[in-house]
């Protein structure tokens, strides 16, 4: 079965963008499948701006802010067809239509059924937003009943001292079956490791291209790949190369 990646959350301005392409970078390392992306922001298309991606931009809401049926279809129709995985970066104006379309049209079970698992990436972030972050995550776990990855993005604040600490509030508990795992976005030091990465960001550049830019200093390149790292080993601990294709149910027990 293959496997579509959907980012999304309520707040704007919380690391979907920046998750959706370190996301897409490590199915392109872990795969060696196709990894077609897809920019269904609305307002701000900085998905689509990141070139070695080819992200493909398709604006699935209309002049009156709904969802529009024949783009998202036509959407829907692309992630059937094409050979490999899909990535989605969903922006914060269209997710209360989205959200609504996915649970009325029972999108999750209809995608199982043609032999696709959607799963649903949703970032949480510290500091002020973190109220604001804790409910979009809870409005998507109860609406649909789908495999989530939480991502704790603590680059404005901390959330949790260790990710065992988040796992024992009640939201997580309530939930955990549907928790397929947890990715950890440590609050490093601003002057180095955060100013690499806002570098790297706003040059719309993926990490191998960090590595092979003659922007960077040799130490920028190191604390890019040390970032890098401690990421692609996260989403390996949760089984996201689908190498293996393991359905969300084993990989929790394993």
């Amino acid at each position: 079965m293959k496997t579509v990646h959907l980012v999304m959350q309520g707040k704007g301005g919380v690391g979907k963008t920046f998750i959706s392409s370190a996301l897409a970078q490590y199915l392109i390392h872990a795969t060696g499948k196709p990894v077609h992306c897809f920019d269904t922001d609305p307002v701000n298309k900085s998905f689509s701006q990141i070139p070695a991606l080819n992200v493909q931009t398709i604006n699935i809401l209309t002049e009156n802010k709904k969802i529009d049926g024949s783009q998202f279809d036509m959407l829907i129709n692309q992630i059937i067809e094409c050979e490999g995985v899909g990535v989605v970066d969903n922006g914060a104006s269209s997710f209360v239509p989205l959200l609504s379309y996915l649970e009325e049209n029972a999108v999750p079970q209809f995608l199982q059924d043609a032999g696709i698992r959607l799963l649903i990436h949703v970032p949480l972030q510290g500091g002020q937003a973190l109220r604001d972050t804790m409910y979009g995550l809870s409005v998507i776990l109860d609406a649909l009943k789908t495999p989530i990855v939480i991502w704790l993005n603590n680059h404005n604040g901390q959330i949790e001292k260790q990710v065992d600490s988040f796992k024992d509030r009640a939201l997580y508990k309530q939930h955990k079956n549907n928790i397929v795992g947890i990715v950890d976005i440590p609050d490093r030091s601003q002057d180095t490791f955060g100013k690499d990465i806002r570098s790297m960001t706003e040059q719309n550049l993926t990490f191998d291209e960090v590595a092979q830019s003659d922007k960077f200093f040799i130490m920028n390149k190191q604390r890019i790949l040390i970032f890098k790292r401690s990421i692609f080993e996260q989403l390996d601990a949760i089984n996201l190369g689908e190498k293996n294709d393991v359905p969300a149910e084993k990989n929790k027990q394993a």
